[in-house]
């Protein structure tokens, strides 16, 4: 390993273009009466959106263009591909910095627990030039991500009753199961087969990590579910957590 990781550096300008990007946010897109209530969360919401259509795409990319680090997640990979997992750690550390900042612990604990599970994991794979893959296939959860924030942009928009909102309420619950619990389901396959070419502290971690992720994400698969498919006429949809 290099004495400074070029990763490194790319993390630094991926969290400060990220910090840039979210500050600008209420001159680029202008927050609609309905969310000025919370202007933070506008900004925030955007940001992730922003992270979430990158990286998906930026994955989805990384094995269409080099498709034989789908045989090898351990040792093969691009530079294309180390250069996501920098910037997604980037945004990671921008987004959890911005919600100490904003928010109570007690709203957000459950999104800095997930967070520091992440960058923990990312920054291992980025400065061990190992499992790139393994962290790529992660990424592809960002694909549901995408229009899980659009839910909320649209949400705090005041959209609820309309076919956009319906129509991304379906591709939501599509692509959760798709890209997210399909996804995760698969990691946690991969980890228990390869268990034997791993070592010990990084398959601990990794393992640790998959329970933590696969939970959280039951869980929000339930609330996604009972709110947009299963409420009450009376009751309208919540925003959600990311």
């Amino acid at each position: 390993m290099e004495l400074l990781d070029p990763g490194l550096l790319l993390t630094g300008l991926s969290f400060t273009c990220f910090r840039l990007l979210n500050r600008e946010l209420p001159r680029l897109i202008p927050a609609p009466s309905s969310a000025l209530r919370n202007p933070w969360k506008w900004r925030n919401i955007w940001t992730s959106f922003v992270h979430s259509l990158l990286t998906g795409s930026w994955a989805l990319l990384g094995f269409y263009l080099h498709p034989e680090m789908a045989e090898d997640l351990i040792s093969t990979h691009s530079p294309f591909s180390h250069c996501l997992i920098a910037v997604s750690i980037g945004y990671f550390i921008h987004d959890f910095v911005d919600m100490l900042q904003n928010q109570k612990l007690h709203q957000s604990w459950e999104l800095l627990f997930h967070h520091t599970v992440v960058i923990t994991c990312f920054s291992i794979s980025m400065l061990l030039h190992r499992y790139i893959g393994f962290a790529v296939v992660a990424l592809l959860v960002e694909i549901n991500s995408i229009f899980l924030h659009l839910r909320q942009i649209l949400l705090m928009a005041n959209l609820l009753k309309t076919t956009v909102y319906r129509l991304n309420s379906l591709l939501n619950l599509g692509t959760y199961v798709i890209f997210r619990i399909s996804t995760l389901a698969w990691m946690t396959r991969w980890l228990v087969l390869n268990r034997d070419n791993i070592p010990l502290l990084i398959y601990t971690i990794g393992s640790v990590g998959m329970a933590i992720m696969t939970a959280m994400n039951i869980v929000l698969f339930y609330r996604l579910l009972r709110s947009d498919f299963l409420k009450s006429a009376r009751d309208p949809p919540k925003e959600r957590d990311k």
